[in-house]
């Protein structure tokens, strides 16, 4: 899949970012925004956004933490096992701290503003999809641009950390694919059934055997199980709900 490395134009400056798309030779495809885990760019989400472009859709992946610098904003290791992880966090947790809502949805206009006019990008709604932060990020968007955004999906993400008022405003179909390590069924429980009180269209699920994490494989979090469900669950949501935007 060819990959670009762009400069999206945000109030706050420019956020880096890559874009991968099929290789067709001058066809248009629908667009989706893919928010990184809060680890960020680096090359296993090269990989995740290069299968999904072969799928066929352009793919745009936002440095989420431009505003303190280039991805990688700090330096990490090749893999990311639990040795290296309270050195990891410690730098994470301020750049996640600092990505105050008011951040996050600025971006997000910028960030669909962009893939929008993309000459690749076929016209009418997109998808968000995301990871860890990035999906609450994702549902975010989603509950922000109803009438820009088809569908969202999100993988172990904190997804009710802003409360069920967040859901009132998506019109878009939802999927939510949960570590077994973050959610109770109990949890679960409540989760989906405050999905359904705001009348989303969602299937919300815990996957088998997962911890927090499960799609990177460059943690000791990986799941190769969780990260096949994933595609099993993602690729049908994005197909029914794209179907026919395609030039």
């Amino acid at each position: 899949m060819p990959i670009t490395t762009l400069l999206i134009p945000t109030a706050d400056g420019r956020a880096d970012a890559f874009a991968a798309f099929p290789d067709g030779g001058g066809g248009r495809y629908p667009g989706v925004l893919m928010y990184a885990d809060g680890f960020g760019i680096r090359p296993v989400l090269t990989v995740l956004a290069s299968e999904l472009a072969g799928h066929g859709y352009y793919v745009l992946v936002p440095n989420l933490f431009y505003r303190h610098g280039p991805a990688p904003v700090f330096a990490l290791p090749a893999h990311i096992g639990e040795e290296a992880r309270p050195q990891v966090m410690a730098q994470l947790m301020p750049l996640i701290q600092a990505h105050t809502v008011e951040r996050a949805l600025s971006d997000a206009d910028a960030y669909l503003d962009f893939l929008s006019a993309q000459p690749e990008v076929a016209a009418g709604p997109v998808a968000v999809t995301g990871y860890c932060i990035g999906g609450l990020l994702a549902v975010r968007t989603a509950a922000a641009h109803a009438d820009r955004v088809a569908a969202v999906a999100a993988f172990h993400g904190p997804v009710g950390a802003d409360g069920p008022g967040l859901f009132s405003t998506i019109t878009a179909r939802v999927h939510l694919g949960h570590a077994e390590s973050d959610l109770t069924p109990g949890a679960l429980a409540e989760l989906n059934r405050a999905l359904d009180a705001a009348g989303v269209r969602h299937t919300s699920e815990i996957y088998p055997g997962t911890v927090h994490g499960f799609t990177m494989s460059d943690t000791d979090a990986f799941s190769a199980a969780g990260l096949g469900l994933h595609w099993d669950r993602l690729l049908p949501l994005l197909k029914e709900e794209l179907a026919g935007r395609r030039g």
